[in-house]
């Protein structure tokens, strides 16, 4: 199939008025968790945010990892996972370059995610870096709630950030990055009578990195911690109603540990936990076990009243950008425990020989109720002279389908600096 069909306008009406997705569930008390009316089984109620691809893993390494990236050994892709790790690279320059083929398993080619990224060290304090994220969702054709076509299409979405980098001490850095995102997934159609248009945003990364060496178990070693508080920025709306949705801010801390074995052998283990800062979506009703009275209305749902009326738009797609944000830890129906299943988990390991070849694997873990994502990763790297090449595979490991499933992604790294001096001997 060179053409993914599909009735792109109800996803856009789903992402603008997430709350229709409860109709017939409701917040059960007794549960703790979103179930359906008359049943007791916890369902998904996923965090909700516009532009999701900000959060997809956008290189090999880290995608071979178990999306692992906060504090590894940085090279040019610390862009994506955290920009204050970048002024710690032991190159001078470098860019990488990275291809991810997207819903392979369907034969569909023409979707595909690519990321260029890269840095330029200034002195020993400074650094500064870019990255460009282009998905392209290919060619569709458009229908209407009856299928009728109303027209082609070729939906994309980008990313432009820039980051500035600075040490604070020997084993301390903090990083900001400013960036453009522009999505555009149905301009020109309908979708619930309201005209669909593109939504572009700004936003802004805050980060921190700690690296301290030392010896570890009689091994030299390099510890290392990283926050990363990311996508956060202006609110954006793909149609003309005034309610718009959340970016998918993110908090994200991590911790690695690299021992070197000897001259020849070193191996760097990881963990990342990661977090949306995004209201959590709540019901509109409430379910209970009565027969005779299986749901009510939540004044918790619409509730600017104060006596659980309001406009008819749910209180969580209302809140401003930092009351969302920060308000995000504290959010959600269920409360406590159901704050922590909406942490994600990334952990991994990666093996090199000689600095020219790695062998990487990890897993990631996401609750069954806040997406379901889970899956193993395994990658190779190769590194020679000044060219790297990173290549990744993902292996589904629960019932929620992956769109890289079963897919090989490649990422092919360049070292300027290598390259300087290499002509500088070949010329000698």
């Amino acid at each position: 199939m060179k053409k993914l069909i599909f009735s792109c306008a109800v996803f856009i009406a789903l992402i603008s008025n997430p709350e229709i997705m409860y109709g017939q569930f409701g917040f059960n008390p007794d549960e703790g968790c979103i179930t359906n009316v008359g049943e007791s089984d916890c369902i998904s109620n996923a965090v909700i945010s516009a532009m999701p691809f900000l959060r997809i893993a956008p290189d090999a390494r880290g995608g071979s990892m178990g999306d692992l990236g906060i504090a590894l050994t940085p090279n040019s892709n610390a862009m994506h996972y955290n920009a204050s790790n970048l002024v710690f690279a032991e190159e001078e320059t470098a860019i990488s370059v990275t291809y991810t083929p997207w819903l392979r398993e369907l034969n569909l080619n023409d979707i595909y995610l690519a990321y260029l990224s890269g840095y330029k060290k200034i002195d020993d304090l400074q650094t500064v870096g870019f990255g460009l994220r282009f998905f392209s969702l290919g060619e569709i054709s458009f229908t209407d709630n009856d299928g009728v076509s109303t027209g082609t299409g070729k939906p994309r979405e980008f990313e432009l950030a820039g980051a500035y980098a600075r040490k604070l001490s020997d084993k301390l850095s903090a990083g900001l990055t400013a960036k453009y995102v522009y999505s555009n997934l149905a301009s020109g159609q309908m979708a619930g009578g309201l005209d669909i248009s593109s939504a572009n945003a700004f936003a802004a990364d805050f980060s921190l990195t700690y690296r301290s060496k030392g010896k570890t178990g009689g091994y030299k070693s390099e510890f290392a911690m990283g926050l990363a508080l990311t996508n956060i920025g202006s609110k954006v709306s793909y149609t003309n109603q005034a309610v718009k949705d959340f970016l998918p801010a993110n908090f994200g801390l991590g911790t690695a540990l690299k021992l070197e074995l000897d001259d020849f052998n070193t191996i760097e283990f990881g963990l990342d936990v990661n977090k949306l800062m995004v209201p959590t979506p709540v019901a509109r009703l409430l379910t209970s076990n009565d027969p005779a009275n299986p749901t009510i209305d939540n004044p918790e749902y619409d509730n600017e009243n104060g006596n659980g009326t309001g406009d008819g738009i749910a209180d969580f797609r209302q809140k401003s950008l930092f009351s969302g944000v920060f308000g995000s830890f504290s959010d959600a129906q269920g409360g406590l425990s159901e704050e922590l299943k909406e942490f994600s988990y990334s952990l991994g390991g990666e093996y090199w020989y000689d600095k020219q070849f790695s062998i990487r694997a990890g897993y990631y873990y996401e609750n069954s109720t806040k997406g379901d994502r889970q899956f193993l990763t395994l990658g190779l790297g190769l590194k020679y002279n000044v060219f790297g090449i990173d290549l990744s595979y993902l292996v589904p490991t629960s019932n929620q389908r992956n769109p890289l499933d079963n897919t090989l992604r490649f990422g092919l790294i360049f070292d300027f600096a290598s390259y300087q001096t290499q002509n500088a001997v070949d010329e000698e």
